[in-house]
């Protein structure tokens, strides 16, 4: 019989500890403990594998490999943070990428809410290691300059801390809820406590933009933008950019449906060596009668053409702009402009001979545009400047090029007849004007001579310039040098004998390669170096060590897309970055 009475406190025991143990596991999802107005919340729901993929023996090497990491390696700051990481991994018992995946592997959550409340959630792992840290930061700001500040207060069954008299935190079981003021713990605790309160996953704001995100996401974020746009620094900044022409043709229709959208939602998706972030707006889809309805493809099929692949390219740009509709709405976009179009439609209308730039020119501009950046490759003998400029070109389809081409030649030639005009009034040497072919089609290309010049090595800036005019078939080519156009002409044919579908509903897309703009920030690095020390005031190895990380980040970068496209009633952007983790 005592034995019998002897397992009752040990049963008592088990049951308490069995009972905590399910009440540490049925801690609801920490979205539901965020206010219900939160402006922007963000969930990492798996930070292990975000975890695993920027902390990978590759992606560890390729950053260590940078300059600027290896810079601020040898810096007294970065020894210090390397010394305490150092010592929580003694004390944890652990390295720290195991440290940080069990202190954050339950998930993290954080929040900004109005009056400027900040909430961090983080779900651990294990409950005894994030007790442990916790106490390791709580001796050391015992022991700090702000040690009086440190005091805790007990809130129902909960105990919160301060380490700087601002902030406060509690840890719930395998939960770390942070704060950035008392009143903010309290919210939380108090949706804790009432499990039908008002909490985001109530807001049916949040409700709409979380059905966009796919349930794969490694992390998302919501933003209600009916409120971020009563900020009038963020309305007022947009409005500005919509009064830009240049900002309007290549952003129109993304900021009007932003400005109009009820929510925003970001999330992230991992592939090998790629992060893949995708968004989306409830914004409504602009009409047919908006005046930024040239940039939004509104027939089924309709959309951009897939970018242009050539030899040594930087970056390409493929859009769905209908310069005709566009101008035409000028007065609409542009009220406050319009004095200033008018004398740009007065230098066209010499160009073009009186033609109407409206009516008789941009209407011949199909919406297709592309346009593409590419490093040159430069001919000994006709020489090398000493500052490498990207060559540019600028393609457009045409609905009539064989009444539009000779009208396109002659007012190329007549700007090409003006430069020359002005540079010989300064007695300056002017373009000379050939008309060379690249396969079947003949295209024109003006030069400045190096002919008697013995030094061709370090050539003057303008000999970066060959502006060249091509028309293939239906597109009409602009470029800066007559290399990259021929490169352009090979391309279009390929492409035409291969007819390719439009991205239906893609009206912008932006593609880089890392590679390649390392190569040419490489090529006019002594330049540059020169630049940040004239205009920055650098020292030279201050400077060379800013240009160097640019350099190492365009590498660390091996390709990047974006793309933005209209589907089934909401505006979507994705962006790609492919990192180079060899």
């Amino acid at each position: 019989m005592s034995q019998k009475l002897g397992l009752i406190p040990a049963l008592t025991l088990l049951v308490f500890v069995a009972q905590n143990a399910m009440a540490a596991q049925s801690l609801p999802p920490a979205i539901e403990w965020i206010p219900q107005d939160a402006v922007i919340s963000l969930e990492l729901t798996q930070p292990k594998a975000l975890l695993e993929f920027l902390s990978c023996e590759k992606a560890t090497a390729a950053i260590t490999a940078l300059p600027l990491y290896q810079k601020q390696a040898s810096s007294p700051q970065f020894k210090e943070f390397f010394n305490l990481i150092n010592f929580i991994e003694i004390t944890l018992g652990t390295d720290w990428r195991t440290a940080l995946a069990k202190l954050t592997g339950g998930g993290i959550t954080f929040a900004i809410c109005p009056e400027d409340m900040l909430i961090l959630i983080i779900d651990a792992e294990d409950q005894d290691m994030l007790q442990k840290l916790h106490e390791i930061f709580l001796n050391m700001a015992r022991s700090g300059a702000d040690q009086q500040q440190v005091a805790s207060t007990e809130f129902g069954d909960v105990t919160a801390w301060t380490f700087n008299g601002k902030e406060s935190h509690a840890i719930i079981g395998k939960r770390l809820v942070f704060a950035s003021s008392p009143e903010g713990l309290k919210a939380v605790l108090e949706l804790r406590a009432n499990s039908k309160g008002a909490n985001l996953t109530s807001n049916s704001t949040y409700q709409k933009a979380k059905a966009a995100v796919k349930p794969d996401a490694v992390a998302t974020i919501f933003a209600d933008l009916k409120l971020l746009m009563q900020i009038p620094n963020i309305a007022q900044a947009l409005e500005q950019q919509r009064q830009n022409p240049m900002t309007a043709l290549l952003l129109a229709g993304v900021i009007e449906t932003i400005r109009d959208s009820n929510w925003l939602a970001l999330e992230l998706h991992l592939k090998e060596n790629t992060l893949d972030f995708q968004l989306s707006v409830d914004g409504k889809t602009v009409s047919t009668t908006s005046p930024v309805a040239f940039a939004i493809p509104n027939k089924p099929g309709e959309g951009i053409l897939p970018n242009l692949s050539v030899p040594r390219r930087i970056a390409a740009f493929s859009l769905y702009r209908d310069l005709h509709s566009f101008y035409a709405a000028k007065d609409d976009l542009f009220p406050e402009r319009t004095s200033g179009l008018i004398f740009f439609e007065n230098m066209m209308g010499i160009f073009f001979s009186g033609r109407d730039l409206t009516n008789e020119v941009l209407i011949e501009t199909k919406p297709e545009i592309r346009l593409v950046v590419a490093e040159q490759e430069y001919d000994p003998a006709i020489g090398t400047p000493q500052v490498k400029y990207p060559a540019v070109a600028l393609i457009l389809r045409l609905r009539h090029p064989d009444q539009f081409n000779e009208v396109a030649e002659e007012a190329w030639q007549k700007v090409v007849g003006l430069i020359n005009f002005t540079r010989g009034q300064q007695a300056m040497p002017g373009l000379i004007i050939d008309r060379p072919s690249q396969g079947k089609t003949k295209y024109t290309v003006a030069y400045f001579s190096t002919t008697g010049m013995e030094d061709k090595t370090n050539l003057d800036s303008r000999f970066n310039i060959r502006p060249s005019l091509a028309m293939p078939g239906e597109y009409l080519i602009l470029s800066s040098t007559d290399g990259l156009a021929q490169d352009l002409i090979d391309a279009l044919h390929q492409e035409t004998e291969q007819t390719p579908k439009p991205l239906a509903g893609t009206h912008s897309m932006v593609e880089l390669e890392g590679g390649q703009l390392a190569s040419i920030l490489q090529a006019n690095r002594k330049t540059l170096v020169q630049g940040n020390m004239v205009g920055k005031g650098s020292t030279q190895e201050q400077a060379e060590a800013n240009i160097d990380m640019f350099i190492s980040l365009a590498k660390f970068l091996d390709s990047a897309k974006l793309d933005i496209s209209v589907h089934e009633g909401l505006t979507r952007a994705g962006l790609e970055l492919k990192l180079n983790l060899q």
